[in-house]
């Protein structure tokens, strides 16, 4: 059974374990405990310092030490990074260059509650300067499997201008992850996290999502997720050739350690096929015309409905094209390709994804 991510922090795992009517029914994803590591930035950032895998410096506040964050604030060199401590819809993150502005956005966070109770407690980081990219791991428990790498495109701009999105697109694998770097990712991040599950009895079946960024060829942790990750899912799981029943019963049953991954050894792109003003105001129920035309790529629908035999759009992210070539270059020509034989009033995509992976 796969549920939303917000079932995880209300312990949908806990909940199916300890009754006695659904405790036979596999449930992929971690206890409500384990849940803490997309939940929690604080755990997360504990869970990190005490298993020794590489994170950026931090410290946490709450209104009550507003003053304190202000102080610490003084102590980092620009840009400052400030995480709202829960969920805040991908939105509780923000990177300022001045000073003045981060401490007002901690007040504003802290004090004036600007995502919530989300940023009823607020993380401040150290900021690291390099690029971004993905991992992802399946864990039974006790084995675990890496599957492919990808690296996915926030912004809603080109050249990764203005507001943070769910995602505007991704490629898989990552060019520049290569055998050193895949290497170092195991050895430093994954195994002790694993382990550090295990150490601190953490249940925990499903997949773990661990954003990295790659500074200078070392790599740190910026986050868990403990789910697939959208849009990277679209050119992972694409990649995949394994069954994901047989993998997901490997799961159930803590043997991950018998199957063989097998990976398509072709690039994956996916492209996000948006609303007009998303991610901030959108309209919906747009008709979409130019499914039908679509050669060579699979669109994925995340945003729409079906009415009256026409298909609508329904969200701010409408559809995701992912495509397959020898390299990402090819798989993303091939998804702006069929981009173009869609449209719907107001459409938007970035035509640049993979961009900053040229030369």
């Amino acid at each position: 059974m796969l549920v939303p991510k917000i079932h995880w922090l209300k312990g949908i795992f806990d909940f199916f374990l300890n009754d006695e009517e659904l405790q036979s029914i596999p449930v992929i994803g971690p206890s409500k405990l384990g849940a803490q590591l997309e939940g929690s930035k604080e755990f997360a950032k504990e869970f990190m310092i005490k298993h020794r895998i590489p994170t950026a410096a931090y410290d946490s506040f709450t209104k009550e030490t507003v003053e304190k964050g202000y102080r610490f604030l003084e102590t980092l060199q620009p840009p400052y990074v400030l995480k709202a401590d829960g969920l805040a819809a991908g939105k509780g993150v923000l990177i300022l260059h001045n000073l003045n502005e981060a401490k007002q956005e901690l007040r504003n966070m802290l004090v004036d509650g600007k995502f919530g109770q989300a940023s009823s407690k607020v993380v401040i980081e150290e900021f690291l300067d390099g690029i971004e990219l993905s991992c992802f791991v399946l864990t039974d428990g006790r084995n675990y499997k890496i599957l492919p790498t990808a690296k996915d495109y926030k912004r809603i701009g080109e050249g990764d201008t203005g507001l943070n999105t769910g995602g505007m697109g991704a490629i898989s694998p990552v060019p520049f992850a290569d055998a050193t770097l895949l290497e170092k990712i195991e050895q430093r991040i994954v195994i002790p996290t694993i382990e550090g599950l295990k150490k601190d009895n953490i249940p925990y079946k499903g997949f773990v999502f661990i954003g990295l960024i790659n500074v200078k060829g070392e790599p740190i942790v910026i986050e868990y997720n403990v789910r697939m990750g959208d849009p990277e899912t679209e050119v992972v799981i694409p990649r995949l050739k394994n069954d994901l029943v047989e993998l997901f019963v490997a799961v159930a049953n803590q043997k991950l350690d018998e199957i063989q991954l097998e990976i398509d050894e072709r690039s994956a792109t996916t492209v996000m096929v948006v609303s007009g003003g998303y991610p901030e105001d959108y309209e919906k129920g747009k008709e979409i015309s130019g499914l039908n035309q679509v050669n060579g790529s699979i669109v994925f629908h995340a945003g729409t409905k079906l009415e009256n035999g026409k298909v609508l759009s329904n969200g701010g992210r409408v559809l995701a094209v992912t495509s397959y070539g020898n390299d990402y270059q090819e798989a993303v020509k091939k998804s702006y390709q069929n981009i173009e034989k869609l449209h719907f009033d107001t459409m938007y995509y970035r035509k640049d994804i993979g961009f900053d992976l040229l030369g």
